[in-house]
């Protein structure tokens, strides 16, 4: 596989993961650990960034309808709910809480997507923070599968 067609595929594939659970985005960038290092590397950049733009558009979402989401956000989340959909809202947690959610994926990446909309975080500032966060998350699960590929983690 070459790497254009790889981060075509990479690309289409995180933006349907963005929507989509049942599109595993972890297992695609394992999976692109097995390939050559500049195909698996061009793979993970596709996977983030197609996984980066489809959370934008969740962002987009809660920016745009942030009145209904708070309502039903009274009425139907739970204490926990309430209280990562507050996080993206703060100065110091609001960035913090985007990166650790797009690199750990707790709190789950969908829902601070929306509450961080919702909460008038820049979009810039989301964006390449999301970004940043699925980079090294899928870099980090592709690496073993690299590792076990070759023996070696092909670094140089």
């Amino acid at each position: 596989m070459t790497g254009a067609v790889a981060c075509v595929l990479a690309l289409l594939f995180g933006l349907g993961s963005a929507f989509v659970p049942l599109l595993n985005a972890e297992a695609f960038a394992a999976a692109s650990g097995a390939f050559a290092l500049a195909v698996g590397a061009v793979a993970v950049l596709g996977l983030a960034l197609g996984q980066s733009v489809g959370k934008l558009l969740l962002f987009e979402a809660g920016r745009r309808g942030h009145e209904r989401i708070r309502t039903l956000q009274r009425v139907t989340a739970s204490r926990w709910g309430l209280r990562v959909t507050h996080l993206p809202a703060g100065r110091r947690t609001g960035g913090l809480t985007v990166l650790a959610s797009a690199a750990l994926g707790l709190p789950p990446l969908a829902v601070v997507s929306v509450a961080a909309g919702s909460a008038g975080q820049p979009r810039s500032v989301f964006f390449v923070l999301c970004l940043t966060g699925r980079v090294l998350r899928f870099a980090a699960v592709a690496a073993p599968v690299a590792v076990a590929s070759t023996g070696s983690l092909p670094l140089v």
